[in-house]
């Protein structure tokens, strides 16, 4: 998991806002900003708005399942609905400057399994947000990411924008004792680093959020902490040292009912339940 490892010795370097894009042919992209983004105080993460949720409905905030404030849940763990007050600092637009703190009354939805994913909702709405920042949330749509996509890895904790590819997605990724499921696999040009955990992955060509950064194979080794494998549905194990994953977010909007909480016994909801 890309917790903050040797942060200390790294931060005087990238506190300005940086762009690490690999080289690709020339193609009709959207050029993706620090709009929505937002750094944790051990994570990034960003302001997401699914598809049924109202301007006035208390925006949510997603990260990573392992920056959740009180630890990171043990496999099979699932939390729902426990009071929180954890701040987040908004970037502007250009990740120049933190225009202002947004604070949590809860969180929804925090696990480990299958995926990695915390989910705050916040003490403000989205329409609050544009009227006192001019920053609009993410969009978080229901429809599953597609191989080749170009993508850009945004982080509110670095301010940088890692930019990448899909190269495909693994059927199981275990990392010591957690399994995520249909995980997605970066292109190497992708070369996440500690405090990028939680950060959106945003698909180049719409802007919109497709899943959530949270692992690299750091050293090759083979399904350990920092170091997840890839194992197919025969069995088969493959490492892939130096690359990263993320974990979808396209199944979070359809166990979300009005006014952005969580229901896992929606029709059709595939989110673990607890």
């Amino acid at each position: 998991m890309r917790r903050i490892l040797g942060i200390a010795a790294m931060i005087c370097g990238l506190t300005a806002a940086t762009v690490m894009t690999a080289p690709t042919a020339a193609s009709a992209v959207l050029a993706t900003d620090f709009h929505g983004i937002v750094a944790l105080s051990n994570c990034s993460g960003s302001v997401v708005k699914p598809p049924t949720a109202a301007a006035t409905d208390p925006a949510l905030v997603l990260t990573n399942g392992h920056c959740l404030e009180t630890g990171m849940p043990r496999p099979g763990q699932v939390i729902t609905n426990q009071s929180s007050s954890r701040t987040f600092s908004l970037l502007s637009k250009d990740g120049q400057s933190r225009l202002g703190t947004l604070r949590a009354r809860k969180v929804i939805y925090s696990t480990m399994t299958n995926t990695d994913v915390t989910l705050y909702q916040l003490t403000t709405t989205y329409q609050q947000i544009q009227q006192t920042y001019g920053i609009s949330a993410l969009n978080l749509p229901s429809t599953h990411p597609t191989a080749g996509a170009r993508i850009d890895v945004v982080s509110g904790y670095w301010r940088t924008i890692y930019s990448c590819g899909i190269d495909g997605f693994a059927y199981e990724l275990h990392e010591a004792d957690w399994i995520f499921k249909d995980s997605i696999r970066y292109t190497s040009a992708c070369h996440v680093i500690g405090g990028t955990s939680g950060s959106p992955i945003v698909e180049s060509s719409t802007g919109n959020v497709v899943g959530v950064n949270n692992t690299t194979n750091e050293d090759g080794e083979r399904c350990t902490l920092n170091n997840p494998c890839e194992v197919d549905a025969a069995g088969n194990v493959t490492v892939r040292r130096g690359i990263g994953y993320g974990q979808e977010t396209y199944i979070i909007p359809g166990c979300l009912k009005a006014g952005n909480e969580i229901d896992l016994t929606k029709a059709g909801c595939t989110l673990p339940r607890p």
